[in-house]
């Protein structure tokens, strides 16, 4: 039996656990020196003085960086990546005294050690004017069109059919607006970069990336340098969830400051810091009109979402993608706006998009089920999608009603009364919900280089990411199947930009990517050694180098998509069921059960797979239920920027998880039949246990986090509403 379907211990496992894996902040170039941010302290306006005499008379202090005295970079214009908003000019750190948010680095102190460099930023004395700006509140009032470079992957409005005319003639309709607060990766390993200038002006960077490549291709431009000038070492990222994508400002900070100083240097982002310099999941508003026949039948779905951007770049998600294709309906428009407030600029978080526009849309749906009398279940079925209708066009595989059906029968969906506040245990109401998910499964072009060993051993090469989800263990799987060696006898090494190239290790795409790429090369390798010497029919590549006395021998491989996305719709589909037991005195949920089954297509490694998929349902329950960044709308500031404040699951909170991925392929899409798991694992999760606390308590809570303050609010107010 090959290996790939076993689930495989992890190839890095031993390293993580024995601690001899090294990350962005544990590499020590000789000569190392430390770096911390000094941060602006208003919302809008401009920096108007600094006073720097105190942190530079203390011991250990090497330099204080200004926009005073910070060399001016030549910030050349790059192509832009996919990962970056699509209008507005990013972040400059140090090249003016122009604050854009609150947070936002105006110096940097470089010493000789962590602790003095910290020390010496908090003595730096500055002053700041506030000045007037896009704003703090998130008022949709105040909404755009999002700019023309974003609508090219985000369109402002789009429709099928006549919506009003179908909503209108609906027998049932229902409305409701749904919010969703700015949200936090709060990953194990904060960000961090190491910079080491050479002496012929090259530049290595150790840092904490999702996209090796493209933080090369960056740092180049910013500095004037050729991509070749610079390198890029990412071997180990301890989470990101779409952190690491973009190449923040701190990476900049840590080669300017290395430039100036002329020793390696150290900037490592505080928790503090995280909230303000990376990114995060923006609050979004969304409005969901729905229509249906007396029988059930979708004739109409409207789904307008406002979301958040920053004052100077256009950051726009996939928040309706799903509301044209997820369901069979006769008709369906879209309308998507931005808000520009003055803050840091929003990013991907695991699912962008997607898992927002879900949660509003799956809501909904089961609010127009149970006002059309019908089971959610059953809802879904009669209106499921044999056909992408958005794009008009098949999908390459599709196996969501397996995951209705093996979902529903380890759930024991059966089970459920339909009346709200029927089921109770142990003195608690308990609840029955549950949701689709859907993430688009993409592909994009990757390279690889394979060396075979006349001893029988190979190594893998190719400039990917692993931020978590197993990437060293799969693509070992993939290589040793493909080279008919055990697994013990392949290296797969990753995350370095002089390797060959790797597309983004995010949206799921890196086994349908770079695996479709290992396993190219691997054929590739081995069609090329039988071409060598006239190889016996059944001769093992080994075997023949041995007989033409060749210690080794190496190809380049790459693999690409071809035109199935002109003639195809490529999706994985997953349906999540939650079971809830909320205090009728308190208010407080838990979560006692989640089950998901997946169509991620052809699982590589079950373990690692279920591992994200667990993970997924651990997030999603800390959205449903904890997560939120508090924002003061004063001071353009998160009040809620650490881990004792910002609430996410512990193990106490997490009781009974079944995550199963029901058979699947897709060879359309890839010669390896993967789709992906990682987002889906979270799409659906916090939808399906807002559903269940609605048939626990007849409470429909529109607004995450579902916090016990909000249940006893919402039964207050139903109390007092007449009968």
């Amino acid at each position: 039996m090959g290996v790939i379907g076993q689930p495989v211990p992890r190839v890095d496992g031993p390293a993580k656990v024995a601690g001899k894996a090294t990350y962005a902040a544990e590499f020590h170039p000789e000569g190392l020196a430390y770096a911390a941010t000094v941060r602006a302290t208003v919302p809008h306006g401009r920096v108007a003085s600094f006073d720097t005499t105190g942190a530079e008379a203390l011991p250990g202090v090497i330099a204080v960086l200004t926009h005073e005295n910070a060399p001016r970079l030549p910030w050349q214009p790059v192509e832009q990546a996919p990962v970056d908003p699509g209008g507005g000019e990013q972040l400059k750190p140090l090249q003016s005294d122009r604050i854009l948010f609150a947070g936002q680095p105006i110096a940097l102190v470089v010493a000789e050690s962590q602790e003095a460099a910290r020390d010496a930023a908090s003595r730096v004395r500055f002053t700041c004017i506030a000045e007037a700006g896009a704003g703090l509140i998130f008022d949709p009032a105040r909404a755009r069109p999002p700019s023309e470079g974003t609508q090219e992957s985000y369109p402002a409005e789009w429709e099928r059919g006549d919506t009003e005319g179908a909503l209108a003639a609906s027998a049932v309709q229902v409305e409701g607006d749904y919010l969703q607060p700015r949200l936090y990766h709060n990953a194990m390993e904060p960000h961090a970069t190491i910079a080491a200038w050479d002496t012929d002006g090259g530049l290595t960077l150790w840092d904490k990336s999702q996209w090796v490549d493209n933080f090369r291709d960056q740092i180049a431009r910013n500095f004037g340098l050729d991509e070749n000038e610079v390198r890029v070492i990412s071997p180990f990222v301890g989470g990101a969830f779409g952190a690491a994508l973009r190449c923040w400002p701190h990476v900049t900070l840590a080669a300017m400051a290395a430039k100036v100083v002329e020793r390696p240097v150290r900037l490592e982002l505080t928790r503090r810091e995280l909230y303000t310099s990376i990114g995060f999941r923006p609050q979004t508003l969304q409005n969901v009109r729905l229509g249906a026949d007396g029988d059930g039948r979708l004739r109409g779905i409207v789904q307008t979402a406002w979301g958040l951007t920053s004052a100077y770049e256009d950051y726009g998600e996939e928040v309706l993608d799903p509301t044209g294709m997820l369901y069979d309906a006769e008709s369906a428009k879209t309308v998507y706006r931005l808000v520009e407030v003055d803050t840091n600029t929003p990013t991907p978080m695991r699912g962008p998009g997607a898992v927002t526009g879900v949660f509003a849309m799956e809501m909904a749906i089961d609010e127009l089920a149970d006002a059309a009398g019908i089971d959610p279940l059953e809802f879904r079925l009669r209106n499921y999608a044999e056909r992408d209708r958005k794009k008009d066009l098949p999908f390459s595989s599709k196996a969501l009603r397996d995951c209705y059906a093996t979902a529903a029968r380890r759930f024991g969906w059966e089970k459920r009364n339909p009346e709200r506040r029927s089921m109770r245990a142990d003195g608690m109401l308990v609840g029955y919900g549950m949701a689709s998910a859907v993430w688009p499964a993409m592909r994009s072009p990757a390279s690889v280089r394979v060396r075979l060993f006349a001893n029988g051993t190979a190594v893998v090469r190719t400039a990917a990411s692993d931020m978590g989800p197993g990437t060293y263990t799969s693509m070992t799987q993939v290589a040793a199947e493909m080279l008919d060696l055990p697994m013990e006898r392949v290296t797969f090494e990753l995350g370095d930009s002089t390797l060959p190239m790797a597309p983004v290790h995010g949206g799921s795409m890196t086994m349908a990517s770079v695996g479709s790429a290992v396993a190219a090369g691997c054929t590739r390798l081995c069609q090329e050694i039988g071409r060598l010497g006239d190889a016996k029919d059944g001769e093992h590549p080994v075997e023949t180098l041995k007989r033409l006395r060749r210690d080794s021998f190496e190809v380049e491989g790459k693999a690409e998509p071809g035109k199935e996305a002109e003639t195809h719709s490529s999706y994985a589909f997953g349906a999540v069921f939650a079971e809830v037991r909320v205090d009728p005195d308190l208010g407080t949920v838990r979560v006692s059960r989640l089950v998901g089954a997946y169509d991620g297509g052809v699982i590589v490694n079950p373990r690692t797979a279920r591992s994200q998929a667990i993970g997924g349902m651990v997030q999603g329950i800390g959205m449903a239920l904890m997560e939120a960044g508090e924002w003061d709308e004063r001071l353009g500031r998160v009040m809620n920027a650490n881990l004792a404040e910002y609430l996410v699951p512990v193990h106490a909170d997490i009781e009974e998880l079944d995550a199963v991925f029901v058979e699947s392929e897709d060879r359309i899409l890839n010669p390896l039949g993967v789709k992906g798991i990682a987002e889906i694992a979270l799409c659906g999760v916090a939808p399906a246990i807002a559903n269940a606390v609605w048939h626990a308590t007849g409470l429909r809570i529109r607004e995450l986090p579902l916090t016990p303050d909000r249940l006893l609010m919402a039964e207050e107010w139903a109390e007092g509403m007449p009968a």
